[in-house]
């Protein structure tokens, strides 16, 4: 079960526990996946290869949490994140919660009426670690993908991430599959996959 913080007579998510537990649980995944796989692999629809597809999702996670320190109004830092292309895929995954606690920290530190800029959005810290969330478990089924293995994003995690960045998705049936279509990563049957899509991380 997701965390879960209580106020007033609404539970509303624990948005940096759900960070740390999106990471540890994506890394995990994939450590399992790391000795036998061909890293150099596309990812699955986007046209990078499984580790360039790493290195992008600690890039952004880091940004998220630097947008969310430092709140800018009109522009992305000029801090960027990699991972070290010479290390262990174990060693990279151990960046990626890295980059996770360095966005859990910002998101606790963040007041409620803090606000930094996003092209799709400018947002709060809710809304920066539900991107993270996003990035995290979505890049994780790329990767997957990739490897030729089957991950659907943990429903607990994608529900919160859908609600709060997809809010014209219905997402509660199979959040993780919705979370996946509305990213363009799967589609129905009969369907055709989402070609152009973003979210919305106005503050709601």
């Amino acid at each position: 079960m997701s965390p879960v913080t209580t106020t007033g007579t609404a539970a509303a998510p624990d948005w940096a526990a759900l960070v740390t537990e999106a990471a540890g649980r994506t890394t995990a995944f994939l450590d399992g996946l790391a000795p036998d796989a061909d890293w150099s692999r596309r990812a699955g629809r986007p046209e990078w290869s499984c580790h360039a597809t790493l290195d992008h999702l600690a890039l952004g996670v880091t940004g998220y949490a630097g947008l969310l320190t430092a709140r800018p109004r009109d522009r992305y830092i000029t801090l960027f994140a990699s991972l070290d292309p010479r290390a262990p895929v174990s060693a990279r995954l151990e960046g990626i919660r890295v980059a996770a606690s360095f966005l859990t920290a910002a998101v606790r530190a963040a007041a409620p009426e803090d606000r930094a800029w996003h092209p799709w959005g400018h947002s709060d810290g809710p809304g920066f670690a539900a991107m993270g969330v996003v990035e995290t478990v979505v890049h994780t089924h790329d990767i997957a993908a990739g490897l030729g293995v089957d991950w659907t994003p943990p429903d607990e995690l994608a529900g919160p991430a859908l609600a709060r960045l997809f809010p014209g998705v219905p997402h509660e049936d199979e959040p993780g599959r919705a979370l996946l279509r509305a990213t363009g990563r799967i589609a129905r049957p009969g369907e055709e996959h989402v070609a152009e899509w973003s979210w919305d991380g106005g503050v709601r």
